[in-house]
């Protein structure tokens, strides 16, 4: 699931000439402490309502009052549902402005609509394995993986990578398999030099979705 699914086509964004009444009133109607300020299209900013909330002339404009945050904050339309679970808890924001590659303002993600997301994530759950590879980031091609794994007969419910903590040049691919028995896909990734670091079937007690399910609990909490 990528940003532009997730887009929340029902909040406008904001304009440099909008009042501070309106932006507050509008995240008053939305439920969001954070809106986003658009000029030409172009994604300039969240104006926040922790900043504009103590302004007693609240006629003035968003452009008067220069208080706009997180011009850098953004995810592309493009990159995945837990990207805007990450930018979201890092920046301790309630919306995540989408941009497309000119940079033009698309829309935004809310809380709300992650929560949906990950409810959504149904691949995470029901009968299958969990297959671990590490490797270098200049050897990851997912095409390739994908094609040795469905010779066996074998079905990718779900992929994500992420970085190897012990190695900064090197990436963990955690896939979701609909098959319990990960014999002969181990021995064909092997053959071709894929390193496998850990294995789990229904029965483990592991759950590929803890990390990400951690990572929500820390953005409900923001």
């Amino acid at each position: 699931m990528i940003a532009e699914e997730l887009i929340n086509q029902m909040i406008p964004p904001l304009k440099l000439y909008d009042t501070v009444e309106k932006a507050l009133r509008w995240m008053d109607e939305f439920r969001v402490n954070e809106l986003p300020v658009v000029g030409n299209r172009k994604y300039l900013g969240l104006a926040t309502e922790s900043n504009l909330i103590e302004l007693s002339d609240r006629n003035q404009t968003l452009k008067e009052v220069k208080m706009l945050e997180y011009q850098d904050v953004h995810v592309m339309h493009f990159q995945h549902f837990y990207d805007v679970m990450e930018a979201a808890i890092k920046n301790k924001i309630q919306v995540v402005p989408v941009l497309d590659e000119t940079q033009d303002y698309m829309g935004i993600i809310t809380i709300n609509d992650t929560i949906a997301a990950f409810g959504q994530m149904s691949a995470l759950q029901g009968q299958g394995s969990i297959l671990v590879l590490a490797m270098p980031e200049r050897d990851y091609s997912l095409s390739q993986i994908s094609r040795l794994i469905e010779e066996e007969g074998t079905k990718i419910l779900s992929a994500y990578v992420s970085p190897d903590e012990l190695d900064p040049y090197n990436i963990k691919l955690t896939l979701k398999l609909n098959t319990t028995d990960l014999s002969r896909i181990i021995a064909t990734l092997e053959r071709f030099e894929y390193r496998i670091t850990a294995q789990f079937n229904d029965g483990s007690e592991y759950d590929v979705g803890r990390d990400r399910l951690d990572l929500l609990f820390k953005y409900l909490d923001i």
